[in-house]
């Protein structure tokens, strides 16, 4: 069966299995998304795609055990996406000299749930991983996405994690990549509505019409230019856009109030979930006393939390010291759960 058990966020880095008795996969979560919406492709094409804020700090891990007398993949109803992606990796591999039939998987994960970080595509990138380690063979970061939105519909761009893209989330193609780093940036991270939970499965796409389309245009191009420039300012007001846009699809409670927060304290900006209702607070990383506006705006969230009713959730940190790839791997980005650290 499958099972999802707390993990401590203690070592978050992908790894192989000692044996291929097993196979053994990993993905990190993510923290919804610097830009949503529709945006053209190459050929013409309007292509539903985003950006996603990567949060490697938490993530899944899945081990699969193999089964050669049965076919079938066991596990509870409530994972049927990872059992969907083991099996269809599975079938990738019916070539393979000694392929697997089915067998069980068990997810262990410390990805919240229904909130808008990620958890099954986490869930379903980790298990493709599995099944493909159990096979010895290491897939590329383009057939596990492609895998991973035929389970799910709709998939995050957690794995591809070399570089930064514009991502079609419903065909698993990459639309641009942006380049290797995203701009340094603290992001102070909030769950808007902590009772609630979201359902993408239920989730309408948005019906944006053609002044967002446009919109999204503009606001890929300020992204390609923040993102080369390691222009934090122009990142958070990408983000803070696309975040306004998507109130009409998904409202975020008390969305003006972190943002006026942010901008008092100095911040750039704010991003969303746009599928779930975790918000976040960006701050420029290079700015003079980063980290005190950071913990005072921290402080002021955490003293109207009563009132307001939104959680803060820890801190995230890109790294301005980290270049190329590396930037967007589990060394880049951390999480400070304990708050006292923003605080104190």
């Amino acid at each position: 069966m499958v099972s999802v058990q707390e993990l401590s966020p203690v070592d978050d880095r992908p790894y192989r299995s000692a044996s291929m008795e097993v196979g053994v996969g990993y993905a990190p979560a993510h923290h919804g998304e610097l830009l949503q919406g529709m945006f053209y492709d190459s050929g013409g094409q309007l292509r539903r795609a985003l950006v996603t804020l990567p949060q490697p700090s938490r993530g899944t891990r899945a081990v699969f055990h193999p089964s050669y007398s049965h076919g079938g993949i066991l596990g509870p109803p409530e994972l049927t996406k990872v059992r969907r992606a083991a099996m269809l990796a599975l079938r990738r591999f019916t070539t393979h000299p000694a392929p697997a039939k089915g067998g069980l998987v068990e997810i262990v994960s410390d990805v919240p749930r229904g909130i808008g970080m990620g958890s099954s595509t986490s869930d379903v990138t980790a298990t493709i991983r599995a099944v493909a380690d159990f096979h010895g063979i290491e897939l590329t970061r383009g057939e596990v996405a492609q895998l991973a939105v035929m389970a799910e519909c709709a998939s995050d761009s957690i794995m591809i994690d070399d570089r930064v893209v514009l991502f079609g989330h419903r065909d698993g193609v990459v639309l641009e990549t942006f380049g290797y780093r995203l701009p340094p940036m603290f992001v102070i991270s909030c769950d808007t509505e902590p009772a609630a939970r979201v359902d993408t499965l239920r989730l309408q796409p948005a019906d944006y019409d053609d002044a967002e389309v446009a919109s999204f245009g503009v606001l890929r191009a300020a992204l390609r230019r923040a993102v080369a420039l390691s222009d934090t300012a122009l990142l958070g007001r990408v983000a803070t856009a696309s975040a306004r846009i998507n109130e009409r699809y998904l409202p975020k409670p008390h969305l003006d109030l972190l943002l006026e927060a942010c901008l008092r304290h100095g911040g750039c900006g704010i991003q969303v979930a746009h599928s779930g209702t975790v918000a976040g607070l960006i701050f420029d990383a290079q700015l003079p006393e980063a980290e005190k506006r950071v913990r005072r705006c921290a402080a002021e969230l955490r003293a109207s939390a009563s009132s307001t009713g939104i959680a803060i959730l820890g801190l995230i940190g890109v790294s301005a010291a980290l270049t190329g790839p590396a930037v967007l791997e589990g060394a880049a980005l951390t999480t400070l759960d304990n708050m006292e650290v923003l605080t104190g």
